[in-house]
């Protein structure tokens, strides 16, 4: 299975997932470097298992999002939206016969701030669907997400 984290905006070339363990994180020595204020030093672990993906939070301090909801750990499928703090993806999954294009970064590589910046912003118009889906991936049932924060009573 191939998996690739594309920019939402599509700024930059899309980043793949080859290892079974990949750290993203802030610091030089992450196997994905973001290097962007909002994106804590160790961030988050993206897991290959059995053909699926899998992403656990760190303890980051902006937190990590699978569509919109903040998440200690969730499987991720095809076109899911992963956010890591402010920076924002698609989740690709598919075969690995796939023919690469020569523009895809390979996940040891840093990623320039101008780069990040541009994936931070929301792209309302996500109209652009040529990038095949894989096959389908369950999901987890019972995803492991945040509970909301208590509103605050006013006396």
């Amino acid at each position: 299975m191939k998996a690739r984290l594309i920019f939402a905006d599509n700024s930059s070339p899309p980043i793949e997932i080859g290892d079974d363990v990949t750290v993203v994180g802030r610091r030089e020595d992450c196997d994905i470097c973001l290097d962007h204020k909002s994106i804590s030093k160790l961030h988050c672990v993206i897991a290959r298992a059995h053909g699926t993906l899998h992403v656990r939070d760190l303890g980051s301090t902006n937190g990590t999002r699978v569509n919109g909801q903040r998440v200690r750990r969730a499987a991720l499928a095809p076109d899911d939206q992963l956010d890591i703090a402010s920076v924002l993806f698609r989740v690709w999954l598919g075969p690995d016969d796939v023919v690469e294009p020569e523009n895809i970064k390979r996940h040891s590589e840093s990623l320039s701030m101008s780069a990040i910046d541009a994936a931070c912003s929301h792209n309302e118009d996500d109209s652009d669907h040529s990038i095949p889906v894989g096959p389908p991936v369950q999901t987890n049932d019972l995803p492991d997400v945040y509970p909301d924060p208590p509103k605050a009573k006013r006396a």
